[in-house]
């Protein structure tokens, strides 16, 4: 009998692809940040930690809006087979102008490519490792094991790099994510002959030829069910605004506070200096650990007679979670007197930090594709995309800002938001899944 659960091999292509591609975007967002910074004599360009702050946001920002670009252009024009090596060929280039950058013109360019290329690969790639399976039911598990490989490549190389950047300086770094990234477009052309069918024509074209019957349905106003819907996700859609901007803002201070030539943590470990871009490796490595452990726990809990918890919950819990990092933080600063913190109050921060984002991720996708309704799934995920380039874009902006007032009562301010939203949205669960639930059913 045929293993159906054997994966083909063009599904590892895809997964190596967003490995290597994470290895160099989560080093380079640390990069970015620390390099910018650095005093020239240590091999940066002597800006301040706002600038840097701001830089890794319009990073971060404008890598969750170009993807809403190259998604249009996969599923009208061009196969995105084709497209996803071009975009890691322009981040390679974005990077090998990084490892040449004298200026902050030169960091907003290799920002600029690297964005414009993650726009070619990132949906693109995820599209098709969906089209390589025949049984919808295989792709939960296909795209969990994705995620697994998005994180190992996130830890490997925020740790190499890390360590790197201590010993052959920054502008090697980059020189290295170039070279990943050029590496990475060869596998994915070699990998071509790997993916069948998928990719090789624009997905609309290829896939959705409409009949006068999607047409009608497309020409149907919505049901006061769907619009109850659509409230719900843009509702939910300013909720994730607060938690991604405030989990966002969190790394600033480990790498311009805690870390950095100023330090107000110890973070040595014997004769060996812990690089702050460790403290990124936690996240990767905790969502690693993580995501079978909650997986377990929220199967658990759906064997209880009243079930799991409801989505709306699980995204409170998150923002609860959230504002306990932050009351962390703000201990860290208020216990350590005039001397250096333990680094063991910056791993239980990032620790629980983490924790918070694996309760709080389910809900974008999973929620946005159960819930919209189908003629405005695109422009439903699009909101959330835009709530994410929100928070992208504002965190820079907020964590100059908060270098105003003193370190711990900003910590113990945003714990307060963090916790208050926390406890609005469970407060309106009920009501909330009353907008999303069939009462009929």
């Amino acid at each position: 009998m045929e293993n159906t659960n054997k994966r083909p091999f063009g599904f590892y292509v895809c997964s190596l692809a967003f490995t290597m591609e994470r290895f160099a975007f989560y080093g380079s967002k640390w990069l970015i940040a620390v390099f910018v910074a650095a005093s020239v004599a240590d091999g940066g360009l002597g800006l301040t930690a706002a600038d840097g702050a701001k830089m890794t946001a319009n990073l971060v920002a404008f890598t969750y809006l170009a993807p809403l670009i190259g998604a249009y252009i996969s599923d009208r024009y061009i196969g995105a087979r084709y497209l996803v090596p071009v975009g890691m060929a322009l981040m390679g280039a974005g990077y090998l102008v990084g490892w040449q950058a004298t200026s902050a013109t030169m960091v907003n360019l290799m920002i600029l490519l690297v964005s414009i290329g993650t726009g070619l690969f990132k949906s693109q790639t995820s599209a098709i490792t969906g089209r390589l399976f025949d049984d919808p039911r295989q792709l939960d598990s296909a795209f969990s094991t994705q995620y697994s490989f998005v994180n190992i490549g996130s830890f490997i190389g925020t740790t190499i790099l890390g360590v790197l950047a201590g010993t052959q300086g920054y502008a090697f770094c980059f020189l290295v994510c170039g070279l990943m990234m050029f590496v990475n477009a060869a596998w994915f052309v070699f990998g071509w002959r790997f993916l069948g069918e998928a990719g090789k024509r624009p997905f609309k074209i290829d896939e959705h030829e409409e009949s006068k019957e999607d047409k009608k349905e497309e020409a149907k106003p919505l049901t006061t069910l769907e619009k109850k819907r659509v409230g719900a996700i843009i509702l939910v859609s300013i909720f994730s605004v607060i938690f991604w901007v405030f989990w966002y803002l969190a790394y600033m201070p480990v790498y311009y506070y805690w870390g950095g030539e100023n330090a107000a943590a110890n973070w040595m470990i014997g004769n060996f200096e812990v690089p702050t871009a460790w403290f990124d490796s936690l996240n990767a490595f905790m969502c690693i650990a993580l995501g079978p452990i909650l997986g377990k726990v929220w199967s658990t809990l759906a064997k209880r007679p009243q079930g799991d918890l409801s989505m709306f919950k699980k995204t409170a819990l998150g923002m609860l979670l959230l504002g306990l990092s932050y009351v962390i933080f703000g201990m860290a600063d208020v216990t350590r007197g005039g001397n250096l913190a333990p680094l063991g109050w910056i791993i239980a921060f990032g620790m629980v930090l983490s924790l918070g984002e694996m309760v709080f991720s389910p809900l974008g996708n999973s929620f946005i594709s159960k819930f919209a309704p189908p003629k405005l799934l695109t422009s439903m995920m699009s909101v959330w995309v835009l709530a994410v380039f929100f928070a992208g874009k504002s965190y820079g902006w907020l964590y100059e800002f908060t270098l105003k007032f003193n370190f711990s009562t900003v910590q113990f301010v945003i714990a307060g938001i963090a916790i208050a939203s926390g406890v609005i949205l469970w407060a309106l669960d009920g009501k909330l899944n009353g907008l999303v639930v069939d009462e009929e059913k």
